[in-house]
């Protein structure tokens, strides 16, 4: 078929419509995953996980679960003390005469500190999953405390995040980036009917991936804070926008339980204090002090993290599964590691080099995650993902120009992956 050709087509078909269509029938009627021949986005063979994770946790040191509270102490004190040199620095930045020069200060102090705060922010995540410290309490307090300063509900976020790492992969209960499907795409994209070759060169402008790109990254944590967007009951009309937020408090809502609604308050006083103390800033050293000072950080806190965790489970290699061919071990698997230097190891505290390991044992701390992640990758095999040849920004621009929507492999296998408009051009000659 002609690239030409104009092809018109009707997209009622939801996502949940797609994969129930799976999901609704017996288990036994799935075509066996393991015994077909699936191909990634890059055309590369992929075979279904078959490890078991008893596998994975004999293969693991027994030091490695046990964290050591001085040494995660250290690690809180140290972004501490990072975070108040930058902002001492920031204090002398308007003595400096040269407007070009203060200008590049600015600039400099944002990056810097969006970076020491996202390794504050890792660090809240660490103990969102009890691995920094051995006490429950102790992760409770220090991650309170580091997450709200970075305006994320500690005990909101950390419920909904255990959800995504009970469900990763999972097409209809992970909790973020549940791809579109093909109808979706085109149907937000080009409309009811559309142009093939003219949807290519649209989607392909560079300027307007640069827009879409730089909203995804900025803003994408507050919206997902607030909406829950990408989270698999968004849009299907059962719950209000209201519900769908992490300060909800509630019972009623998709996200929390009956038993979550006190800590949900608990989070939302931490988050309604960090925002008293903003404004008192505000009052205190001005606005535009305050803002440059902590706002424009914030946000590169954002970015950094949106672009962490969408790189971690966009990716043309990896699979995603219908509710028939899932398993935890499989799903924990459909992540990838990456490599961003100095900075990912020493900065972002090795979240970004040994995020599959994160997923199977999210319970072991960073500092000991990268002997954990040799120890398992014999188990794992040709499970375990890995791209440390990309330049990590580059990989971000990338797949979120490629990686467009997902389709099944084999029609009624239940394995899903990333397919995208050079693909299905491709396919249609």
């Amino acid at each position: 078929m002609s690239t030409q050709t104009q092809v018109a087509t009707s997209h009622t078909s939801s996502r949940r419509t797609i994969i129930t269509s799976i999901d609704d029938s017996p288990k036994a009627t799935l075509r066996s995953p393991e015994q077909i021949q699936h191909y990634d986005l890059h055309g590369a063979s992929f075979e279904v996980p078959s490890f078991t994770m008893k596998q994975i946790y004999d293969a693991i040191p027994n030091h490695c679960f046990r964290p050591s509270n001085m040494r995660s102490a250290a690690y809180v004190v140290r972004d501490l003390v990072f975070t108040g040199i930058l902002l001492y620095g920031a204090v002398n930045i308007p003595l400096i005469s040269s407007t070009p020069l203060r200008a590049l200060a600015w600039s400099a102090y944002a990056v810097a500190q969006g970076m020491v705060w996202t390794g504050v922010w890792i660090l809240a995540h660490e103990c969102g999953h009890g691995a920094l410290f051995t006490h429950r309490w102790m992760n409770n307090i220090v991650g309170l405390v580091l997450h709200s300063f970075l305006l994320v509900p500690f005990h909101s976020w950390r419920i909904s995040h255990a959800k995504h790492h009970k469900a990763t992969g999972h097409l209809q209960r992970d909790m973020i980036f549940i791809p579109e499907t093909k109808d979706e795409f085109l149907d937000r994209k080009f409309g009811k009917s559309f142009d093939l070759n003219l949807s290519h060169m649209v989607e392909d402008a560079p300027l307007y991936s640069l827009y879409k790109l730089l909203e995804h990254q900025f803003f994408g944590m507050p919206l997902y804070l607030l909406f829950s967007i990408s989270a698999p009951y968004k849009g299907n009309g059962r719950y209000p926008w209201w519900k769908l937020n992490h300060f909800y408090l509630g019972k009623d809502g998709p996200i929390f339980q009956a038993k979550d609604v006190r800590d949900v308050l608990i989070s939302d006083i931490g988050i309604a204090t960090m925002l008293a103390a903003i404004y008192a800033s505000a009052k205190y050293f001005g606005t535009w002090n305050t803002f440059i000072m902590y706002i424009v950080p914030y946000f590169f806190v954002n970015h950094w993290i949106v672009a962490i965790t969408y790189l971690h489970h966009t990716d043309g290699s990896l699979p995603h599964y219908a509710d028939g061919a899932w398993s935890f071990p499989r799903g924990a698997s459909a992540t990838i590691d990456r490599d961003f230097g100095f900075i990912g190891r020493h900065i972002f505290h090795s979240i970004i080099e040994t995020h599959v390991l994160h997923h199977l044992v999210s319970t072991i701390p960073f500092y000991k995650s990268h002997e954990a992640t040799m120890a398992i990758k014999g188990i794992l095999g040709k499970s375990y993902r890995s791209d440390t040849k990309t330049n990590f920004l580059m990989a971000l621009w990338r797949n979120f120009r490629r990686c467009q929507w997902i389709e099944e492999s084999i029609n009624g296998s239940g394995v899903f992956f990333f397919r995208n408009l050079e693909w299905e051009m491709k396919r249609m000659k």
